[in-house]
C-alpha cells in the first residue's frame, strides 16, 4: 500500500436551474431552497472527512465539481470544499481545482468568487453558439449570453474550457466546423465536442420513440466526428482523448485523466462515484442518489455512499481498458493481464487500422476511436 496513485475528488453538486432533455444525469431542479443546499455543503466536507481513513495519506491533483450546475452554488461553500480537500490530502504544488458553469449572466456573475475560492479551470457548458440550436437543446441562455460567459471566464481564470454538443438533427459539417471555430476564438485552450446521443429515459428520448426527433444517422456523424477533428487540428489543438481536445500537455484536464489512467477518485456528493485502492483492492464506491438521502447517511454513517464492493481483477481490470482506450497514450498490457486479451485478436485489429501496432500497451487509432466501442467489444469477446 506504500505506491499507490495520486487522487483526485469529485464533488457532485446536483442542482440545475432547468433540466435539459438531453441529460441522463443525477439532477434536480434548483427549487432555492438555501437551508437544504447549505447541509449539502456541511455533508460533502463530513463525507470527505470520513473518506480520508478509507485512502489514508495521498497526493492530490485535483479537485472537480461537477453536476448539475455546481455553479449556481455559493462560492464560498467550494471554498470550504477545496480547503477541506487541502487539509486532508497533500496537494500538489500545481493541484487543479475545476468547475463546471452554464453561461449565464447570473453564474458568470459569480465568477470572481469561484476563483477567490480556490477554482482555476472552469469548464464551461456552450453547448452551441446558435439561437435555434440552442433552444432544441433546452438551454437557459441564448448565443449572446454564451459569448460573455466566456469573455468573461477567459479573463477570470487561468485555464477555460468549453463543452460543444454537435450531430444535432440538419447540421452540417460545413455549419459544425464554423460553428466550432467561433467557440476556440472565444480564447479556451481545451475544447470537448460531444455528439449528441438519446439517453434513455430522458426527454429526448421520448421525443425520439415519438416521431419528434430523427436522431443523426451513422454516416453524418462521422463526417461531422471528422470535420471536428481537421478544425481542431488547424486550431492548434490535440485530440488527447476520443472526445478531448487540448492545447498542449498543459491545457488537458488533470482530473478526467484520473479517470482514464485509471488511478484512484474520492466521490462525494449525491450520486457520486468513487474508485479506492485500500488493503482489499479497488474498490467501487456508490453514494446516495437523493440530497436529503444523501444528508442523512452522512449524518448516520460518516459517509455519504450507499454502497462499496471490492471489484474483481477482471472487473478492474475491464474498467481500465474501458476508460484507457479513451486516450491516445492507451492503457499498458500489465495493467489488463487479467483480462488475457487474445494476441489474435489485437492483431485483426492492428491489420484493420484499429489498433496501433505497439508491444508494451494497446492503443486505439483515430479510425479506431470512431468505433470504439467495436473494439472494445472484439477485444472483450
Amino acid at each position: 500500500m506504500t505506491d499507490l496513485p495520486p487522487l483526485g475528488v469529485y464533488v457532485h453538486w446536483p442542482y440545475c436551474a432547468r433540466i435539459c432533455p438531453y441529460c441522463d444525469f443525477n439532477v434536480f431542479r434548483d427549487r432555492g431552497r438555501t437551508d437544504e443546499q447549505a447541509a449539502l455543503a456541511r455533508a460533502i466536507v463530513a463525507d470527505l472527512e470520513a473518506q480520508r481513513a478509507l485512502t489514508g495519506p495521498r497526493g492530490l491533483v485535483s479537485v472537480f465539481f461537477g453536476g448539475g450546475t455546481p455553479s449556481l452554488m455559493d462560492p464560498s461553500w467550494a471554498a470550504e470544499v477545496v480547503a477541506a480537500a487541502r487539509r486532508l490530502w497533500t496537494a500538489a504544488p500545481d493541484l487543479e481545482v475545476s468547475l463546471e458553469a452554464n453561461p449565464t449572466d447570473a453564474e458568470a456573475a459569480r465568477f470572481a468568487g469561484f476563483a477567490e475560492a480556490g477554482v482555476d479551470r472552469l469548464s464551461l457548458g456552450l453547448q452551441a453558439l446558435d439561437d435555434a440550436a440552442l433552444a432544441f437543446l433546452g438551454r437557459n441562455h441564448d448565443a449572446a449570453q454564451a459569448i460573455r460567459a466566456a469573455e468573461t471566464a477567459a479573463r477570470v481564470f487561468p485555464r477555460l474550457s468549453v463543452d460543444m454538443i454537435y450531430a444535432r438533427p440538419a447540421q452540417t459539417p460545413q455549419l459544425w466546423g464554423q460553428e466550432l471555430s467561433q467557440a476556440v476564438a472565444l480564447g479556451a485552450e481545451h475544447v470537448s465536442p460531444y455528439q449528441l446521443t438519446i439517453e434513455g429515459g430522458t426527454a429526448f428520448d421520448r421525443a425520439v420513440r415519438r416521431g419528434r426527433i430523427t436522431p443523426v444517422d451513422p454516416d453524418a456523424g462521422a463526417a461531422l466526428f471528422e470535420t471536428t477533428q481537421a478544425v481542431l487540428e488547424r486550431e492548434g489543438f490535440e485530440a488527447y482523448e476520443v472526445s478531448n481536445h487540448a492545447r498542449g500537455d498543459a491545457a488537458r484536464s488533470r482530473h478526467n485523466l484520473v479517470y482514464w489512467r485509471g488511478w484512484d477518485y474520492v466521490g462525494v456528493g449525491p450520486g457520486a462515484h468513487g474508485r479506492i485502492t485500500t488493503a482489499a483492492g479497488r474498490e467501487a464506491t456508490f453514494a446516495a442518489p437523493r440530497p436529503s438521502d444523501y444528508v442523512a447517511a452522512v449524518d448516520r454513517t460518516g459517509v455519504g455512499f450507499e454502497t462499496r464492493e471490492t471489484l474483481s481483477p477482471v472487473e478492474a481490470a475491464e474498467e481500465r481498458l474501458l476508460a484507457g482506450l479513451r486516450i491516445d497514450e492507451g492503457v499498458a498490457y500489465r495493467e489488463i493481464a487479467a483480462l488475457a486479451i487474445d494476441a489474435a485478436r489485437v492483431g485483426r485489429l492492428v491489420e484493420l487500422g484499429l489498433l496501433a501496432e505497439d508491444p508494451a500497451r494497446l492503443r486505439a487509432t483515430r479510425p479506431g476511436r470512431l468505433v470504439l466501442d467495436a473494439v472494445t467489444r472484439e477485444l472483450l469477446a
